[in-house]
């Protein structure tokens, strides 16, 4: 299903420049959070190109991320300084906490948007789906158990952890689904990928859409 999108003429113009990259105006949104164990700054446009500068500490996260701005078109800067001496926890679910609340941000209103968003995407012998709702009320499914305890310098059970914090500082109802199962690798990936095309589509605008798309007129 094809998604436009629009200028939203409520939001700030900004031009952020982040190490190689240049986030220019459109949705967009800056969210900082530090604690004792993480320091992250994350800037996000939903109206991009998949530009993105990512550096969270841990390799295969980074390509994680680096795969949801591609696909999801999103403009992403994102720097992490956690307590990895310890492990990658503080930093995967503050990171997950951080973005989404610059999702949040980002969106706005939610005036003229899709709402929801869905995709079922294939990556070799893995297929996912992902499908969400931009609701302001909060979920996670995620009917997946991993049998491998590590990917690359990840920790298997990080990946559930992020995207519950996602969902949860988002206000955003998240469910994913493996429907055919294999390599960690392809699975993890299919979900970051699918999550970045799913939320494209919710975040896109539908010129028949007045308000928000409810029956009550608020989300």
């Amino acid at each position: 299903m094809p998604v436009s999108k629009k200028k939203n003429t409520t939001q700030v113009k900004k031009t952020v420049k982040a190490d190689k990259i240049v986030i220019k105006s459109g949705r967009y949104s800056e969210v900082s959070r530090k604690t004792g164990e993480t320091d992250i700054k994350i800037g996000l446009n939903i109206d991009g190109s998949g530009k993105h500068s990512i550096d969270t500490g841990i390799g295969f996260f980074d390509h994680m991320l680096s795969a949801f701005s591609k696909h999801g078109f999103f403009d992403m800067k994102c720097l992490v300084k956690g307590d990895l001496y310890v492990d990658g926890h503080h930093s995967v679910e503050d990171c997950g906490i951080v973005l989404g609340e610059a999702i949040k941000k980002a969106v706005g209103n939610k005036a003229g948007i899709n709402r929801y968003g869905y995709f079922i995407l294939p990556m070799d012998e893995v297929l996912v789906l992902c499908s969400l709702d931009l609701c302001d009320r909060p979920f996670l499914g995620f009917e997946y158990e991993y049998k491998v305890p590590m990917i690359g310098d990840l920790d298997t059970e990080l990946v559930r952890e992020f995207f519950y914090a996602v969902s949860y500082s988002a206000g955003m109802n998240l469910h994913f689904k493996v429907l055919s199962d294999g390599n960690a690798h392809h699975v993890t990936e299919a979900m970051f990928k699918a999550f970045a095309k799913a939320l494209d589509m919710a975040t896109g605008y539908d010129k028949r859409i007045d308000g928000v798309l409810s029956t009550k007129g608020a989300l």
